[in-house]
C-alpha cells in the first residue's frame, strides 16, 4: 500500500509539471495569449526587448521577448501559420502588442533631436525633425490594442527571411507595399505576404509591408499598457 501510494503520488506530481510546463501563468488580461505558446513553429525576433531598433536601446515595457496578441488575432495568425508551411514556410514576429508605455519612449526619443544613433540604418534619408508629420512617429499606436502584428516569412528550412526588398523599421518609402524599386522577386514576396494576410482576415497599410491588423479587433477603442513579459 505504501509503495502504491508513492507511485500515485509520483504520478500526479508528473502530471503537475508538465501542466505547469505547457501553462502560461503570466498576468495579463484576459482575451490576450503569448502566440510564441499559441502556434506551433511561430519564429520571433522581438525588437524593442533589445536594442536592434531604430531607437538604439530595450524599449519601456518589454519585460521579455514575447508576441502577445488578442485570442482572436492570435487564431488567424495561426491559420496563416498552418496554410505556408505546406510551402515551406513559416511565419517571423518582430513586433505584436506594444503597451502605451512603450509608445511613449519612442515619442521622448523622436523629441530627442540630439541622439541620432540609429539614423544610417532606420532614417538614414529622413530628418528626424520630420517623424511625427510624416507618421512614422504616432503619441498612439493600433499595436497597443492587441490584434496588430509586425512580421515577414522565412524558409523552414533554412531559417533565413524571405528578401522584402527593405529591412523591418526602415523609416523610408521603399518600406511601402507598392514602391516600386524592389526587384521583381522582392516585389513578388512583398504581394505574396500582402495576399495571405488579407485572405486571412487582415488588413496592411501604405507605408509598411511588415504591419497588419486583423480586421475584426477585438479591442478597437481600447489602448492597453501592461508590460510584455
Amino acid at each position: 500500500m505504501k509503495f502504491s501510494a508513492l507511485l500515485s503520488g509520483l504520478i500526479v506530481f508528473s502530471v503537475c509539471v508538465q501542466g505547469a510546463a505547457m501553462s502560461d501563468p503570466v498576468d495579463r488580461p484576459e482575451g490576450f495569449v503569448n502566440a510564441q505558446k499559441f502556434i506551433h513553429g511561430l519564429q520571433a525576433d522581438i525588437r524593442y526587448f533589445g536594442s536592434n531598433n531604430f531607437v538604439g536601446a530595450p524599449i519601456r515595457g518589454y519585460e521579455a521577448p514575447a508576441c502577445i496578441l488578442s485570442i482572436q488575432a492570435a487564431t488567424a495568425l495561426r491559420e496563416v501559420q498552418a496554410k505556408i508551411s505546406t510551402y515551406g514556410l513559416g511565419v517571423k514576429v518582430f513586433d505584436c502588442y506594444r503597451p502605451a508605455q512603450s509608445v511613449a519612449h519612442f515619442v521622448e526619443w523622436a523629441e530627442d533631436l540630439a541622439d541620432q544613433t540609429m539614423k544610417t540604418k532606420y532614417y538614414p534619408e529622413v530628418d528626424k525633425t520630420r517623424l511625427f508629420e510624416l507618421g512614422y512617429i504616432a503619441a498612439r499606436s493600433g499595436h497597443s490594442r492587441g490584434s496588430t502584428m509586425d512580421l515577414t516569412l522565412i524558409d523552414l528550412k533554412s531559417g533565413e527571411e524571405l528578401d522584402m526588398g527593405s529591412g523591418y523599421d526602415l523609416f523610408d518609402p521603399l518600406s511601402w507595399p507598392s514602391d516600386p524599386r524592389p526587384t521583381a522577386q522582392q516585389r513578388a514576396n512583398r504581394a505574396f505576404l500582402q495576399t495571405l494576410m488579407i485572405e486571412n482576415g487582415f488588413r496592411g497599410i501604405k507605408e509598411e509591408w511588415w504591419h497588419f491588423t486583423l480586421n475584426d479587433e477585438s479591442y478597437p477603442d481600447t489602448y492597453f499598457d501592461f508590460p510584455v513579459k
